[in-house]
């Protein structure tokens, strides 16, 4: 299946739903963040309102009575604003990280979900920035940033109001240069969201460069390649220090702008409030009240700005988020599919299956065989001839342009993913184990198996012999990708995984590739063992290995070429013949002659050149 997406369009308007229905999830915890934000923000309004009573009752009248009522009162409010602030940051704060959390969960649900076309078309360390970067930016919808995006225009409201019973001309002219700031805002904001969605990206890539970077970190080593791939990183680096520049500028033209704003509207109070109170419109309590409360207005708005910036950058990442969540996982296809009512009994046939990674590039063409259940298939032919495609078909990974897979009759596309996969065992050439025990590899497709069959199938796979060696055994930590096990010790406990899984199709690619002779003629045995009764597709190019299988598929240029056992693909000659002829032909030489070099001389020889690191 292909990664497609759903229907919906990603939109503004979808990314406000989605903001909509996350706040909506909080609802509870934003709503005593509300109140706390009303309660302290009520209470600052005591600060102005003294403020006007000691200058124009006690300082003006001598009313020596209030001034120690309104200086408790003062005391108090600032207490529970204190109180309020700190409840709402606790509480708040707390919801956001909750919210963070649940959100990486989800997504790394999602991904894990989605299928490997997807995988094949997008790099691991964008998808980790998808995880775990994207979803910072959700605090500020569900934490302060929107509590404190709100408090701000209760504020500024309740203040415009005292300020219109103060001096109702003045106020108006606040209220223009206040607009005007909005405006330039607005339009600013249109500007730097595009830049903030566009850092998410480059976020992306750099974090993805960098993980490839550290995962072939060997490789760069021994290419001596530490300086490219410094100028590579680098290059992304820079292209995010230039995109955080650039939104660096268009918030700080806002910050500077809210200062011209602040100053302009000090200038209207000198002017008009001073000419009110020498006119006696105004009291000199009025003015320091009134003086006090444009703060709380103008300071809310403007730090609005700051907030909206937040906010935009939580937009984007919704936004990005949402790119993900919109496309389709094997779930969703497995919704309109019936489960497996019983246990598959294996047989698999393929009818005229053509399949193509880029349209109008086949990499398989008419490709049809039948495999019985319980029999062994194996695939063999030049590199490039289409194999490892054809075992993703079987696996699943992909489907089909044109024909069909029938699994015990039923088209592959009709059953169920999950339960069908529930059904196949692999062992692959690179054999990728998890950063934990020998134990947890083992057991990785039956996690609640006892030790005594997760031994016995240790056993089976000849990996007894070097897990017994080990100080903790089974519970011997192998590393990130097992690096602490050698390439055969990987391979063994990938076979004894299989081995446990109990699979009724079995995948091998390559299973012996990292082995000496030694101990592929020990495993050898254990791969018998668990072919037995299982339908298994077998790649091998040591044709040695596969002599025994119950037919040879051997493809060329994405089509079977030949098929049939290996006495009957001999006897044919063709193909197969030539490959094994010079295979074995090769072996003798390098065993007769072990120091000579096989390359006949008439062969062109490669000489790499060195340098430009």
């Amino acid at each position: 299946m292909s990664a497609t997406r759903k229907k919906t369009k990603v939109t503004l308007e979808t990314v406000r739903r989605e903001a909509g229905r996350l706040m909506w999830r909080h609802r509870r915890t934003l709503g005593i963040g509300l109140v706390l934000m009303v309660v302290g923000r009520l209470a600052a309004f005591v600060v102005p309102l003294a403020s006007k009573y000691v200058v124009d009752e006690v300082l003006t009248l001598g009313r020596a009575e209030l001034l120690v009522p309104l200086a408790l009162a003062t005391l108090a409010a600032t207490i529970v604003q204190a109180g309020t602030a700190f409840a709402l940051a606790r509480v708040v704060s707390v919801t956001a990280q909750r919210a963070i959390a649940d959100m990486r969960v989800e997504i790394q649900d999602h991904v894990l979900r989605l299928p490997v076309s997807y995988f094949d078309r997008n790099k691991s360390g964008v998808l980790i920035s998808r995880i775990m970067t994207d979803p910072e930016g959700i605090r500020n919808l569900v934490g302060t940033g929107i509590v404190q995006l709100v408090g701000g225009l209760f504020t500024a409201t309740i203040a415009f109001g005292f300020l219109m019973a103060l001096n109702w001309r003045l106020t108006l002219g606040t209220v223009v240069l206040l607009l005007l700031y909005a405006a330039i805002m607005s339009i600013a904001f249109k500007k730097l969201r595009p830049i903030f969605r566009e850092r998410g990206k480059i976020n992306a890539e750099v974090t993805g460069r960098l993980a490839e970077a550290l995962g072939g970190v060997r490789l760069l080593k021994v290419y001596v390649a530490e300086a490219r791939e410094k100028a590579v990183f680098g290059g992304g680096v820079d292209r995010l220090f230039r995109n955080i520049a650039s939104t660096i500028t268009g918030t700080s033209i806002v910050a500077n702008l809210s200062a011209v704003v602040v100053g302009g509207v000090s200038v209207m109070i000198m002017i008009v409030g001073g000419q009110a109170v020498l006119a006696g419109t105004m009291t000199l309590g009025d003015i320091i009240s009134y003086t006090i409360l444009v703060g709380m207005m103008v300071s809310p708005l403007i730090g609005i700005a700051n907030i909206s910036t937040q906010v935009s950058e939580a937009f984007a990442g919704l936004d990005r988020i949402r790119e993900v969540r919109e496309v389709a996982t094997e779930d969703d296809e497995d919704e309109t599919k019936e489960a497996l009512a019983e246990e598959l009994s294996g047989d698999v046939a393929f009818e005229n299956v053509t399949f193509s990674y880029d349209e109008g590039v086949p990499v398989l063409r008419d490709v049809s065989f039948a495999a019985a259940a319980g029999s062994t298939t194996a695939l063999v032919g030049p590199s490039g001839a289409g194999k490892s495609t054809l075992i993703g078909l079987i696996m699943a990974f992909n489907h089909p342009d044109e024909g069909r897979i029938l699994v015990d009759g039923r088209d592959l596309t009709s059953i169920r993913l999950r339960d069908y996969r529930g059904q196949l065992g692999v062992v692959l050439q690179d054999n990728f184990l998890f950063d934990g025990t020998i134990r947890e590899n083992i057991a990785f497709a039956s996690p609640d198996i006892g030790d005594a069959e997760l031994e016995a199938a240790a056993r089976i796979a000849h990996a007894d012999e070097f897990i017994e060696r080990f100080k903790d055994r089974y519970d011997t930590i192998v590393g990130e990708r097992g690096v602490k096990l050698s390439g055969g010790q990987r391979q063994r406990v990938a076979i004894a995984r299989a081995i446990l899984a109990d699979p009724r199709v079995l995948i091998l690619d390559e299973a012996t590739s990292s082995l000496d002779s030694e101990s592929e003629a020990l495993i050898r045995d254990g791969l018998r063992s668990l072919r037995r009764g299982r339908t298994t597709f077998v790649i091998a190019h040591r044709l040695s290995t596969i002599t025994s299988a119950d037919q040879i598929l051997v493809m060329d240029g994405g089509r079977i070429v030949e098929r049939g056992t290996h006495h009957e693909l001999i006897e044919v000659g063709g193909l197969y013949r030539r490959l094994y002829e010079r295979q074995h032909q090769l072996e003798t030489d390098l065993f007769i002659n072990p120091g000579e070099d096989p390359i006949p001389e008439d062969e062109p020889r490669a000489v790499p050149a060195r340098g430009g690191h």
